[in-house]
């Protein structure tokens, strides 16, 4: 018997362990044999599968669709309003909830579907119960198969959860994380707006379909198409020892330190004793600097791609590790945000894929390649002005990025506290 630590104070009592099975009806998707892939239609119903999972509810990007005589022939896999669909293989911690808009949709084989007693449980209370990390952990543990983990409808069935057996004070608690996720939803409809807004001005900006003016009001010059390696110059990463790596002192920037647009903070970091950083000064990264991957994986993978481009906002970041490079300004009449913004563009994403060698899980680019990337110079003043613009719309995204990283870690607390 158990309470949690965080409670809307008119409620009070112990909350009762009961088995999935006991308070919901728990079904498996039809298996292949049921629904083939040449089943799908251009007009129909969809049919969810483990990728149409959101962090909330059911996404509806590339869903495939069934006619209306296999949606009859279907009928035992209709989705209902308020039943949990789970990843049966791959990620089966993964849950959603059904909405109205999702009514009547199908499950494909890969989902198992739990439909909670309505008169006993709220359906949303139930969901952000099974999303704790406790509960997530414990579904993880009780998976079965070695290669690809796998849930099936006895081992949901008896897979323990503690709920309130108040249903108000269930609903109550569903009502109120269901506030914090429309503001986290909120928060990253913004994110996409401004990302929208700054990719449209960059390619007005770059097109020259949107000039700046001098502060004298007077027009600008023509711009000149040049190549990387005559605005910048360059210099590679260290190859540091493993032997030398200490727990504290002076941080080793790695290609695994790289996010697909900073430095990251929360993984494991390795540094170099301070002493002897003092021996490796020029490898140190300053504010201003580009830093580019020469290896990760294809250019489309953007979170580990080859060829990926980090602006340094800040002085001491760390020392340069190998298979990174560092490029600076060729003399003052570069800017270098104005020529990192241009790397953000598709025409570099293309330039990459171009020159980039080897497989899916490992390619590299050459500094030679790299160097011959074609891009704009505009006079230094210009430059500035569009740099200015363009990092200021920059610092909004990433006041909207801490915010809902901020609401995630707030609501992440509170599913710990609410819930037992």
């Amino acid at each position: 018997m158990s309470a949690p630590n965080l409670r809307f104070k008119e409620f009070d009592g112990d909350w009762l362990s009961s088995n999935l099975g006991e308070i919901s009806d728990i079904k498996t998707g039809p298996f292949g044999s049921t629904l083939h892939q040449e089943d799908y239609v251009d007009i129909g119903t969809p049919i969810i599968t483990v990728e149409h999972l959101g962090e909330i509810g059911i996404t509806n990007q590339n869903l495939p669709l069934v006619s209306d005589a296999d949606k009859t022939r279907l009928k035992s896999y209709l989705l209902k309003i308020g039943d949990l669909a789970f990843s049966r293989v791959g990620s089966v911690d993964r849950c959603a909830i059904v909405t109205e808009k999702e009514n009547g949709w199908l499950f494909s084989g890969r989902i198992l579907r739990v439909r909670p007693n309505n008169e006993l449980i709220d359906s949303k209370n139930l969901m952000y119960a099974l999303k704790t990390e406790d509960a997530q952990y414990r579904i993880r543990s009780v998976a079965v198969g070695q290669t690809m983990p796998s849930l099936n409808t006895e081992i949901l069935k008896n897979f323990p959860v503690i709920l309130s057996n108040s249903k108000n004070e269930q609903t109550k608690i569903a009502t109120f994380l269901s506030a914090v996720d429309e503001k986290i939803n909120q928060l990253t409809q913004k994110h996409k707006l401004l990302s929208q807004y700054r990719q449209g001005m960059m390619q007005k900006l770059f097109s020259q379909q949107i000039r700046f003016k001098a502060d004298d009001g007077s027009e600008f010059g023509e711009w000149e198409e040049t190549t990387l390696g005559k605005l910048a110059k360059y210099f590679k990463g260290y190859a540091f020892k493993s032997e030398s790596y200490k727990a504290t002192g002076i941080r080793i920037i790695r290609v695994s330190d790289l996010s697909k647009d900073s430095i990251k903070y929360d993984n494991e970091a390795i540094y170099l004793d301070e002493n002897e950083s003092l021996n490796h000064k020029s490898w140190a990264i300053h504010k201003g600097d580009i830093v580019i991957t020469t290896v990760g994986s294809k250019p489309h993978l953007i979170e580990s791609a080859v060829g990926r481009p980090i602006y340094i906002k800040k002085n001491n970041e760390g020392l340069l590790n190998q298979n990174l490079l560092v490029l600076r300004p060729i003399d003052e009449s570069v800017e270098m945000y104005f020529i990192f913004s241009q790397l953000l563009s598709v025409k570099y994403l293309t330039h990459i894929e171009t020159i980039q060698r080897g497989n899916a899980n490992q390619s590299n680019i050459t500094v030679k390649d790299l160097l011959e990337f074609k891009l704009f110079k505009a006079s230094v003043d210009e430059q500035t002005k569009i740099a200015n613009f363009l990092f200021a719309i920059d610092q909004k995204i990433e006041v909207v990025v801490q915010q809902i990283e901020q609401a995630k870690h707030w609501k992440k607390g509170l599913l710990q506290q609410m819930f037992v």
